[in-house]
């Protein structure tokens, strides 16, 4: 497995973030390379990626959530094999960080070579920039789902 480890400081309050980040099917918005996610339930998405011309459809399952500080999940179907959390911390009433950590395990020629050469590190920095101008350029989340998932 490869590690990703990002973090971004955006110019809105925690809950502003926090919220955003809990509206999956935005993601496209903001994500390279996410053409679509659809929220099943409080607990699963379904994915369809299309990067580098390989396209992926795959479920995730949420399997921690606690609003204003995490949102942790796996994938648990299809071709993509991944876990990560993201993490927010208040800097201050109108600053937030947003760290990501993400384990993904690249499949194929094309993906093993992208891992090598960094090539998904800069994707998810480029995520997490493009997070912090869609949420700073709106001034306000477009929903939040503020539920208790609990690990099991």
């Amino acid at each position: 497995m490869s590690k990703v480890k990002e973090s971004i400081d955006v110019d809105v309050p925690l809950h502003t973030a926090y919220n955003q980040w809990t509206q999956f099917e935005e993601f496209p918005k903001f994500m390279e390379g996410v053409e679509e996610v659809r929220q099943i339930d409080d607990r699963r998405t379904h994915w369809r990626t299309s990067i580098a011309g390989a396209e992926r459809e795959f479920d995730a399952e949420i399997v921690d959530q606690l609003a204003d500080e995490r949102v942790s999940w796996r994938t648990v179907g299809g071709e993509v094999q991944q876990m990560g959390t993201v993490t927010f911390h208040s800097i201050d009433a109108d600053h937030t960080r947003v760290s990501l950590a993400m384990d993904f395990q690249p499949h194929g020629m094309a993906e093993k070579a992208g891992d090598m050469l960094g090539i998904l590190d800069r994707r998810v920095k480029g995520d997490l920039k493009r997070f912090k101008g869609f949420i700073e350029e709106r001034g306000q989340e477009s929903g939040g789902w503020r539920g208790r998932i609990s690990p099991a």
